[in-house]
């Protein structure tokens, strides 16, 4: 063979080696594209009671309906242990607060854990975080996050950065959402998948709405809840001592946002830690706010003297609601900026986009704000999640789902295997339509924090479509059994009722029986107990 030909032969090689090598990596840059991108959208104590996808009596939030719209509604997922920094370990864990450590609010988040957008990460795709995290300053897994400090605030509010602190003025609803969308729009790889988690403030006490919506909620009326003066008869010590109800426990200053002034003119003393966050205002923001607030106070002089236990109790409802569901409504638009953007993009259609919170909370039911109990309104959550060409629009879900649930159900989506160590179950299967594999009966719940604020005594239990059993324990020893077809609103304990005897003699075993299935055991109370006296 003649130079010549020799010369050609080894192009013609080249060149069907290069289309070989260019058709591969075309192959693999589809295959990657292929895998959805996520978007986790997370509020901080979001009531299922104040999403109008749910119900619609006291607030409509349409942006956040259209997830359910287009996607599917859970109507019965709840959480693992029903407090924020530890629902957000176990979302990033697939781990009980048991195994992953963070069992309270107070305790450190073992930075050991490996949490799935690790994993995706690594899987390549894109990371980033913009909000509320809550627990730590320097998440693992992103490629670049901005968040608050601790639980951050309302106005002005201080990001943690890759590079630093730094005070944004604004409001945080609104200032979270700018972050989010600005890196969608300029930093966001359109080569690779992403998980981007969304991660608002609101609804967290103490309430600060923006000025757009103290001006129209603080002029709205509330239902009152059937249970707001529930005198917990048939229950043991622990909803008796719990320290968050709304009439003993609710904050005329740092609550209804009665001033010192106020408070000091008709002889009154409560505890107020406001004035830092209000002290956050610029001039304007805190002239605006005055504005609105100082005549709801000079209204309350006038109306206290007259006032008794049960009138006070609806006026300090009626003022809690006002401001929780006016920050709600400033999550409600933005979520919506943010799905108008993905549409106009045309990033939906390859998007998983969830909506839920930390976990529930209490608007008045049983006399209470906050959450912490297995009780319904703190132990189940909002959860509505959209997956064009997967889930059928309009769906709705009854199945027993959790928190827990979150990782395996994402790495699935992905096409990564989750660790084995991961404790919950992926939702795949429910959300394509393959229910016929789902055989979950029981879901497991385990709270901690305490002796602490609130004063929720430390219990465990279990929870299944029919019933569900509660153990409390450390310094009682009580167990309630609650029937929830029958008593859904969770008010009478069947617990010593002969007629249930078998439930509750089946119900202790199969808690028994999930205890073990997750590692928990009496051994690892005493642990955690002793750890906490620390």
């Amino acid at each position: 063979m003649n130079k010549v030909k020799i010369f050609a032969a080894l192009i013609l090689t080249a060149s069907f080696f290069g289309c070989q090598i260019k058709n591969t990596t075309k192959r693999v840059q589809q295959k990657t594209a292929e895998k959805p991108n996520i978007i986790f959208i997370m509020s901080d104590d979001h009531a299922y009671q104040a999403i109008s996808a749910y119900s619609d009596k006291l607030i409509n939030t349409p942006n956040i309906d259209r997830i359910a719209k287009e996607g599917m509604l859970f109507t019965n997922a709840s959480v693992t242990n029903s407090i924020c920094a530890p629902s957000r370990a176990v979302i990033l864990t697939g781990k009980h607060s048991h195994i992953n450590g963070k069992i309270d609010n107070l305790s450190k988040f073992d930075t050991t854990n490996v949490t799935y957008p690790q994993i995706l990460q690594k899987a390549g795709y894109q990371t980033a975080m913009f909000g509320k995290l809550h627990f730590g300053n320097n998440p693992k897994g992103f490629d670049e996050f901005k968040i608050l400090p601790g639980q951050g605030e309302y106005y002005n509010p201080t990001f943690i950065t890759q590079k630093g602190d730094t005070i944004i003025k604004g409001y945080v609803t609104d200032i979270t959402t700018d972050l989010t969308l600005d890196w969608m729009k300029n930093r966001r790889d359109k080569n690779k998948p992403f998980m981007l988690m969304y991660l608002h403030k609101a609804p967290h006490r103490a309430w600060l709405p923006s000025e757009k919506y103290y001006t129209e909620f603080t002029k709205k009326t509330f239902p009152l809840p059937e249970t707001l003066f529930d005198d917990y008869s048939t229950r043991g010590t622990a909803a008796r001592t719990a320290e968050m109800g709304i009439l003993k426990h609710m904050s005329l200053v740092n609550d209804n946002k009665l001033t010192p002034k106020t408070m000091k003119e008709l002889g009154l003393e409560d505890w107020n830690n406001l004035g830092e966050s209000l002290g956050r205002m610029t001039a304007e923001q805190r002239a605006k706010w005055d504005a609105v607030y100082g005549p709801i106070n000079e209204d309350f002089k006038k109306r206290y003297p007259t006032m008794n236990d049960s009138t006070l109790t609806v006026w300090k409802y009626q003022r809690y609601l006002q401001d929780y569901l006016g920050t709600i409504a400033s999550v409600d638009d933005n979520v919506g900026r943010l799905l108008n953007y993905l549409d106009e993009e045309k990033i939906a259609d390859n998007t998983i986009i969830v909506y839920t919170s930390d976990q529930g909370f209490y608007l008045g039911e049983h006399g209470w704000f906050d959450k912490r109990f297995m009780y319904n309104e703190s132990f189940k959550t909002p959860l509505l999640i959209k997956w064009p060409n997967k889930i059928a629009p309009g769906t709705t879900e009854d199945e027993m789902v959790q928190n827990l649930d979150f990782a395996q159900t994402f790495l699935e989506a992905a096409g990564v295997t989750a660790p084995t160590d991961m404790q919950g179950k992926s939702l795949v299967p429910l959300l394509t339509g393959k229910k016929e594999t789902w055989d979950r009966e029981a879901i497991y719940y385990h709270y901690y924090e305490y002796p602490a604020e609130h004063a929720v005594k430390r219990h465990y239990g279990i929870a299944t479509k029919e019933f569900k059993i509660i153990h409390f324990y450390h310094d009682v020893n009580e167990w309630e059994l609650y029937d929830r077809k029958k008593d859904p609103q969770e008010v009478n304990n069947v617990i010593n009722d002969p007629a249930y005897a078998k439930v509750v003699q089946e119900m202790k075993q199969k808690l028994k029986d999930t205890r073990k299935k997750y590692k928990d055991s009496e051994e690892l109370d005493n642990h955690y107990i002793e750890i906490y006296k620390k």
